[in-house]
């Protein structure tokens, strides 16, 4: 009886020993015969448009502050935010009792040059006091001609007022009473251009700006200024644009994007599907099929161009790139191809069935 039992365990131990074996087996084999399925595409080199995009904000083409020279109390100011003015028109009158003390402080000066003079003609006067109350008279005309342009502030360029930073009875100071912008025939952006850029640059270049405000729409501009320094800050040129303003549609302050041609460049392009961003960085890879194995390639990124990119920098031309099933990969993954038939469609391989 006892031998009868470990028989029946002998038996029992061989057969999950087996059993246990087989299961390896079936999983090696396993392993070994199913592979990520990858479809791939070889990318060549193409000349691509350098088109380089700049942000600024819109700047009238000439800004005239309005602002006396000396300290004065405002009388009226005639205009206001948004007004239209012309050149020469009145915006400002200031107090005006130093002006009037002037005047008849001028006035007297003008009754002893002429007495002056007759006194002299009569030949009971000199020369030299002629000569004094001429240069008194002189002096005293140049100061209330100074003090008129003071008290009386005009503009100086046809223009549109953009900023009014008192109301009349204050007191005006260092800061200007009045903005005067001049918004036609042109409007100006200011854009900072790296150094690689810099000599791509020349001064009548055309460009093109677009504004959140006219979507769809564009407008052409032209580089009217590069200036000769670098910033030493942000290693960058300030370069003016000048840009189409009939109408004076576009106006001060407005966010602007312009765009810049810079030639071309022959680059891999491949297509957007076949990008990949690594998880919590802004790191760009692309998998590069060769002999079985996939490789994990950072990428640098250039222009966008529909749905495919232009890659300046990780990969070759003519290389093999993986455009799908790259969730299933990892750096030096082995992969079987996508097979497909000679209209082009995919054809289920083995690893595919098997799975």
């Amino acid at each position: 009886m006892k031998l009868y039992n470990k028989s029946l365990v002998f038996i029992a131990l061989a057969a999950s020993m087996a059993a246990c074996s087989s299961k390896e087996e079936a999983k090696v084999e396993t392993s070994e015969e199913v592979l990520p399925v990858v479809d791939v595409m070889q990318v060549t080199t193409q000349n691509v448009a350098q088109i380089n995009e700049y942000t600024a904000t819109v700047e009238a083409d000439n800004i005239n502050n309005i602002s006396p020279a000396t300290p004065n109390r405002i009388k009226k100011i005639l205009v206001d935010v948004g007004s239209q003015v012309r050149r020469g028109q009145t915006l400002v009158i200031l107090d005006e009792a130093n002006s009037d003390q002037l005047k008849v402080r001028l006035d007297y000066a003008k009754l002893e040059y002429e007495r002056a003079k007759n006194l002299l003609e009569i030949g009971s006067g000199t020369q030299q006091a002629v000569d004094q109350c001429k240069s008194n008279l002189d002096g005293l005309e140049s100061q209330y001609k100074n003090l008129m342009e003071n008290t009386i502030l005009t503009s100086p360029i046809n223009g549109v007022v953009t900023a009014r930073n008192f109301d009349a009875g204050d007191m005006c100071g260092g800061t200007p009473i009045l903005t005067v912008g001049q918004l036609s025939p042109y409007v100006n952006v200011m854009i900072n251009v790296t150094e690689g850029d810099y000599s791509k640059i020349a001064n009548g270049m055309e460009v093109e700006v677009a504004f959140d405000g006219f979507p769809g729409e564009t407008f052409t501009g032209k580089v009217k200024r590069i200036h000769p320094t670098v910033n030493p800050a942000t290693r960058t040129f300030t370069t003016e644009i000048s840009i189409n303003n009939p109408g004076q549609k576009i106006k001060p302050g407005m966010f602007a994007r312009v765009s810049i041609n810079l030639g071309t460049a022959n680059h891999v392009v491949v297509p957007d599907r076949a990008v990949v961003k690594q998880t919590g960085s802004g790191n760009k890879y692309v998998y590069v099929y060769k002999d079985g194995v996939v490789s994990f390639n950072k990428v640098e990124l250039g222009q966008r161009l529909d749905n495919a990119y232009e890659i300046i920098s990780g990969i070759n031309n003519n290389d093999l790139v993986v455009i799908s099933g790259q969730s299933q990969l990892i750096n030096g993954s082995k992969v079987e191809l996508l097979k497909r038939d000679a209209s082009g469609n995919a054809v289920a391989t083995d690893s595919v069935a098997s799975k």
